[in-house]
C-alpha cells in the first residue's frame, strides 16, 4: 500500500515538474503561474502545495537541475590555463543564471547565503561549483600561495558580483565576461616579481 502511494506521489510530482517546464518554455521562469502549472498537470492547486511550499520552491528544483547540467559540462571541461579561459568556460552557466532577473534572484535566495533552514538543489550547486573551480585552480598555472578552495570561493564571489552588476543600471555598460576576467587576473595570477 505504501509503495503504491509513494509511486503515485512521485508520478504527480513529475507531472507538476513537466507542466512547469512546458510553461517555462513558452513564457519564461518569471512569468510562470502556479495556476497554469496545475491546469496543465490536471491536479488541484492544493496538490501543488502538497509537493512544493510555493513557486520558488519549484524553481529551486528546476533551476538547480539546469545548473547541474552546466556543472556536468564544466566537470568534463579541460582545465583552463588562464583567468580568461576560466571566464570563457563559465560563460554558458553565467548566461543561464542571468537569463532573467527572476532566475538570478531565486538563485541568490536559495544559494545558502540566506541561511535557509533546508539546503536545496541550488545551494548544492554552489558547493559543486566550488569543487570544479578548486580542481581547475589546483591543476592550472595559478597562485600557489593560497589554498585552491579559498581561491575558488573568490572566483565564485567575483562571478556573482559580475552577474549582479549586469542587472545594475549604473554598471550595465560592461559584459559579464569583460567584468569578470580582470577580477580573476588579479585574484588568480601570482604577483609579478618586483624589478
Amino acid at each position: 500500500m505504501t509503495e503504491a502511494v509513494q509511486a503515485r506521489t512521485l508520478k504527480t510530482r513529475a507531472r507538476l515538474v513537466d507542466a512547469a517546464k512546458e510553461v517555462i518554455a513558452e513564457t519564461g521562469y518569471g512569468a510562470l503561474r502556479v495556476e497554469e502549472v496545475v491546469r496543465r498537470a490536471k491536479v488541484a492547486k492544493g496538490t501543488f502545495f502538497a509537493h512544493f511550499s510555493d513557486k520558488d520552491a519549484l524553481m529551486d528544483r528546476l533551476i538547480g537541475a539546469q545548473i547541474d547540467i552546466f556543472l556536468d559540462e564544466l566537470e568534463a571541461h579541460a582545465t583552463p590555463n588562464s583567468p580568461s579561459k576560466i571566464t570563457e568556460a563559465l560563460l554558458p552557466l553565467m548566461g543561464f543564471m542571468t537569463c532573467e532577473r527572476y532566475v538570478f534572484d531565486v538563485i541568490l535566495r536559495y544559494s545558502g547565503a540566506a541561511a535557509r533552514e533546508e539546503v536545496g538543489p541550488i545551494a548544492m550547486t554552489f558547493e559543486r561549483f566550488l569543487k570544479v573551480v578548486s580542481d581547475w585552480i589546483a591543476k592550472g598555472p595559478f597562485r600557489q600561495d593560497a589554498a585552491p578552495d579559498i581561491l575558488a570561493e573568490g572566483v565564485q564571489s567575483f562571478a556573482v558580483n559580475a552577474m549582479a552588476l549586469h542587472f545594475c543600471a549604473l554598471h550595465s555598460d560592461m559584459t559579464v565576461q569583460d567584468r569578470l576576467t580582470p577580477y580573476l587576473e588579479l585574484w588568480l595570477l601570482p604577483p609579478s616579481p618586483l624589478a
